[in-house]
């Protein structure tokens, strides 16, 4: 765990999200303005990872998911099933604390239009490899989306046709872990109906309770 390094707050890897967030900093100087790090312990054994930040969202207050509706729904459900205990008051400060879990995205900075370009998302890759081999009990990668599915195929050194995204599909990597899919909780997919909060919760339990047959549960 010790030779894991997180992307520096001032990450300047890929101009165009470099020249963003210098944007935004210039707009909002109260705001992070960075490369967002992850949030929970590194010996979790379930690792949650998303897209990227949003612009309101974690880009404005530092922690991943915190800040726009995303969050709600994500850390509503890691609190029903143990995986986090106090209050989402969507503020870092808020005391929320995540207990056998992990929260990271597949690109640490806030795209324009949230959507990262494939040179964007292979220059941030090396980031969650390495977070992903620093992880000594994780047992099992929940990818909120297809980006963040491909994302974890390429940090394990596996092509995007190894398996395709669906959702609640898991698959077991070679050499470990477990790769659980569900779509993105975000405002779009949950207005629409095509990810409501019973399929949600469902995914959430099934990895709850495989992590408690492997007595990994929080």
């Amino acid at each position: 765990m010790s030779g894991f390094q997180a992307p520096p707050p001032d990450c300047r890897l890929c101009p165009r999200l470099a020249g963003y967030r210098d944007a935004n900093r210039a707009a909002n100087p109260a705001w992070h303005n960075g490369a967002v790090p992850s949030f929970g312990p590194l010996d979790a054994a379930f690792l949650v990872v998303g897209l990227a930040p949003g612009v309101r969202g974690a880009n404005r207050t530092g922690r991943p998911f915190t800040g726009d509706f995303a969050g709600v729904l994500l850390y509503r459900t890691l609190l029903k099933f143990g995986f986090a205990e106090g209050d989402y008051a969507a503020d870092p400060a808020d005391g929320l604390v995540l207990k056998n879990c992990r929260v990271t995205n597949a690109v640490r900075c806030v795209p324009p239009a949230n959507l990262p370009t494939p040179a964007e998302m292979s220059g941030c890759n090396p980031f969650l490899a390495a977070e992903l081999a620093a992880m000594p009990r994780l047992r099992t990668v929940l990818a909120l989306g297809g980006v963040a599915h491909k994302a974890v195929l390429r940090a394990r050194g596996l092509k995007a046709s190894h398996a395709p995204f669906a959702h609640g599909a898991a698959i077991s990597l070679p050499g470990g872990p477990f790769l659980v899919d569900s779509y993105h909780v975000s405002r779009l997919n949950t207005n629409t109906g095509r990810l409501t909060t019973t399929m949600f919760e469902t995914v959430i339990s099934d990895i709850m309770i495989s992590l408690n047959r492997h007595q990994l549960a929080p």
